[in-house]
């Protein structure tokens, strides 16, 4: 049994059989569609929801779990734990680390931290990851919380759209910004600043904004061991690709390619491409 506990939430789109191997318990966000509600990762498929998504004239929402759904998961953390730590989607991009932590204050009998990742995505995976390792290696709460710090002070996250569409359906972007972007075939490259994503760039092609990304991190990372993954939406063959692409050109220490869960890809779109990474 490892002292501390780790919980994270499905935006962190952590490989399955890789949380469970590392004993992180995962808190899925909530998707809505019509009169129906999935919980992230469980209820829906990702082919299922794409189908759904591509066909639907209603956009899905996505709202936070309620407190309880909290509570339940850093219960059972805690119940082979002597302490949780708990990384959530940044609090710029929702109310989850809100909630996470009311739901803390309700746990008295051992410890629990809460930390913001300030990212999303794998970005936010990694912190997880390396909190569950430190923690699987047997530190203490404030070493497992200084480890999972560390990493968020160092991973980084690019991204680009195929379509503005779903952006614009969702209120994100004008409808003329989104007709004269698809038009033009903009693929906006976006990155998460302080919590915030932020635009980067606005490249013509999928193959310029591939190339975009993976120079600058090459730029960053340079010769340094690294930590990748990438990430993608209904778009397997390219996350393939790309995949190759990194293992070729770097040292990676590991490499993932996920999948956008439904409650990220409502405000994506299929086509989406990324990639998340921290060196060492």
């Amino acid at each position: 049994m490892s002292k501390v506990a780790v919980v994270t939430d499905s935006v962190a789109m952590l490989p399955e059989q890789l949380a469970k191997d590392l004993g992180i318990h995962v808190v899925p966000i909530v998707l809505n569609l019509g009169e129906r509600s999935y919980r992230d990762g469980i209820d829906l498929t990702t082919s299922e929801f794409y189908q759904l998504l591509r066909t639907s004239e209603e956009l899905p929402t996505t709202s936070a779990p309620s407190a309880g759904e909290f509570v339940r998961v850093l219960e059972e953390a805690l119940s082979d734990a002597e302490a949780v730590v708990a990384i959530h989607v940044s609090s710029e991009l929702t109310s989850v680390l809100r909630i996470a932590q009311l739901a803390a204050r309700s746990i008295t009998d051992k410890p629990v931290r809460i930390v913001d990742s300030q990212s999303a995505t794998m970005a936010e995976g990694f912190i997880a990851l390396a909190a569950a390792r430190t923690a699987q290696a047997g530190a203490d709460l404030d070493k497992v919380v200084a480890a999972a710090e560390e990493v968020r002070s160092k991973v980084r996250f690019f991204a680009f759209f195929e379509t503005l569409e779903y952006l614009r359906r969702g209120g994100r972007v004008g409808a003329v910004a989104a007709l004269m972007g698809n038009a033009i075939q903009l693929k906006p490259i976006v990155h998460i600043v302080d919590g915030k994503v932020t635009p980067l760039a606005r490249p013509r092609t999928r193959r310029k904004a591939t190339q975009a990304m993976v120079d600058i991190m090459a730029a960053e990372v340079g010769n340094r061991p690294v930590h990748a993954a990438v990430l993608h939406a209904d778009s397997l063959q390219d996350a393939q690709s790309l995949r190759t692409r990194l293992e070729e050109q770097f040292n990676c220490l590991e490499m993932h390619v996920t999948e956008m869960t439904p409650v990220m890809g409502t405000h994506t779109g299929p086509g989406l491409l990324g990639l998340a990474y921290y060196a060492e």
